[in-house]
């Protein structure tokens, strides 16, 4: 049972298959600047912490870079409360000919400031670059820091943490729902690994056996997941409206984990060993013959296929785990550059640049944000406890 656990629910390792187009750019390359000193805030703790992380996410986004003066894009508005509602407005100008590219005034309850401030921040991406923001996005990952593995949520930059599950078990594997409104997870809260999904007492998989690796289909009407209820650890897809199951693998000498859908859910990513080492698959939906993504390296795991048609995994080089981008159409590979730690489990955040994953180092885990073009990794949670197996919203 240990071994199917290990294998089935918590493969987080790594290697690799392609190496042949690889894209570097330098930290601030390509940035455009941008100047907020015009804009204006009351006195009020709402108002100036609109302001501040209104600032910190246009850096953090990796389009920008904010400064005092002499910027391309200038930034005017103003912010305040009354009457216990934050008003914000904003506009946003070429400091070269004046041309407006974004104006628009908003409303939130005072004490949502910070989600207001990422709203507007990947509003004004949008309007300047055409590119989808991660301001607004959400993390959830699990952490020991009740003294059980429980699963918590946080903002795109690590603030507003909030523990989700009370099960004082194990919870391992979170994923959200297409709608990014609840996380699917595996608990052993009732003794054995289930999948359940947060606002739903009752277990979305409960059979005889391992159940894990829930993956939500991007229509939301089935789940891809991991079943050992007819021995080794398999690749099943659910009918999340009857409840019927299609086995997708059969793999006597193998092991199955962590699925992942394509963007369109005409796909599925997963890890299995049959070849003798943990390497990456994709599959039809329907069934046929897998096919091979990764082989050279020692391991390749924990595949999360991002909006943008990349396939992010881990993989050990080296002696060390290092997070991969691969593109399964084309023989192309981007290892990121890091530092000496094994970084693990990743997540494409919901920009499509950015990916989220787990550091650890001196056996002390934490969460980062790693940029695909080279910006240095951000911590966005470190400390006593450990932190890992983060998931990003849609």
């Amino acid at each position: 049972m240990r071994r199917i656990f290990l294998l089935g629910v918590a493969l987080w390792l790594g290697g690799l298959a392609y190496a042949q187009r690889v894209e570097v750019r330098k930290s601030g390359e390509g940035k455009m600047t941008i100047n907020l000193a015009a804009y204006r805030t009351a006195s009020d703790t709402a108002s100036r912490t609109f302001l501040s992380v209104l600032q910190a996410d246009l850096n953090r986004s990796g389009y920008f870079k904010v400064v005092s003066a002499g910027a391309e894009l200038n930034v005017a508005g103003s912010c305040s409360v009354d009457g216990g509602r934050l008003k914000a407005d904003c506009q946003v100008f070429k400091a070269s000919s004046r041309q407006r590219l974004l104006g628009k005034s908003y409303k939130a309850p005072a004490n949502s400031a910070r989600s207001l401030a990422h709203k507007v921040a990947d509003e004004i991406l949008l309007a300047v670059a055409g590119k989808k923001g991660m301001a607004a996005g959400k993390v959830a990952m699990v952490s020991n820091r009740s003294g059980r593995k429980e699963l918590y949520v946080c903002d795109m930059d690590g603030k507003n943490i909030r523990q989700v599950t009370q099960d004082r078990s194990i919870a391992v594997g979170p994923g959200w729902t297409p709608d990014g409104k609840n996380v699917v997870y595996t608990s052993y809260k009732r003794g054995y690994p289930n999948i359940y999904m947060t606002g739903r007492g009752k277990p979305l998989s409960n059979h005889g056996g391992l159940n894990a690796s829930g993956a939500i289909a991007p229509d939301g009407k089935s789940m891809a997941m991991i079943l050992s209820r007819d021995g080794n650890p398999e690749l099943y897809i659910k009918s999340l409206r009857t409840g019927r199951l299609k086995r997708l693998t059969t793999t006597r000498r193998g092991n199955e984990a962590s699925p992942c859908w394509s963007p369109d859910g005409n796909h599925i990513a997963y890890v299995s060993d049959t070849s003798g080492s943990p390497q990456i698959y994709i599959l039809a939906k329907d069934g046929g013959r897998a096919k091979r993504l990764t082989s050279s390296g020692t391991e390749n795991v924990a595949p999360d296929w991002g909006p943008n048609g990349y396939i992010a995994f881990c993989s050990r080089i080296g002696g060390r785990y290092r997070i991969a981008v691969t593109d399964p159409s084309a023989q192309s590979l981007k290892v990121l550059e890091t530092d000496w730690a094994d970084y693990e489990d990743p997540s494409w955040a919901p920009d499509g640049r950015h990916i989220v994953c787990s550091r650890t180092s001196n056996y002390r885990s934490a969460i980062y944000l790693l940029d695909t073009l080279e910006d240095s990794p951000v911590a966005l949670f470190a400390g006593s406890a450990d932190w890992f197996s983060p998931a990003c919203s849609p």
